[in-house]
């Protein structure tokens, strides 16, 4: 087996991980942020079904001086205000949303990453 596949393979298992635990913090933490009337407007816009986890996972997983870049841009109604969110959600949450939102960007990133070398022939 080559190194490509076998990298391949680690990246799409760590996707695979990530992909239960969007489930998981859908219906452990989105669910309940859903039906406060205090959060259900602060989640960002929803593009997509689920797009809203992947808001709340990132402005409970991002660094706050991000969540306030974000906050203070022309753009913010996209994003989650993870102000809010902060009061609304408990520990387990928050590490949830470090973990899913991790393991998200670091499949998405590896697999971008492994098909441009990949094209560059760098597995040759």
């Amino acid at each position: 087996m080559s190194l490509f596949s076998s990298l391949l393979g680690v990246a799409a298992l760590v996707g695979f991980f990530s992909i239960i635990l969007f489930v998981v913090f859908g219906q452990v933490t989105v669910r309940k942020l859903r039906k406060n009337p205090e959060t259900k407007n602060e989640l960002g816009i929803e593009f997509v079904s689920g797009w809203d986890i992947l808001n709340v996972a990132g402005a409970l997983a991002m660094p706050r001086w991000i969540n306030r870049k974000l906050r203070d841009s022309p753009l913010s109604a996209l994003y989650a205000n993870a102000d809010i969110l902060y009061k609304y959600t408990n520990t387990f949450d928050r590490i949830l949303a470090k973990v899913f939102y991790g393991a998200w960007v670091l499949s998405v990133v590896s697999m971008l990453v492994l098909m441009l070398l990949d094209s560059l022939s760098f597995f040759d």
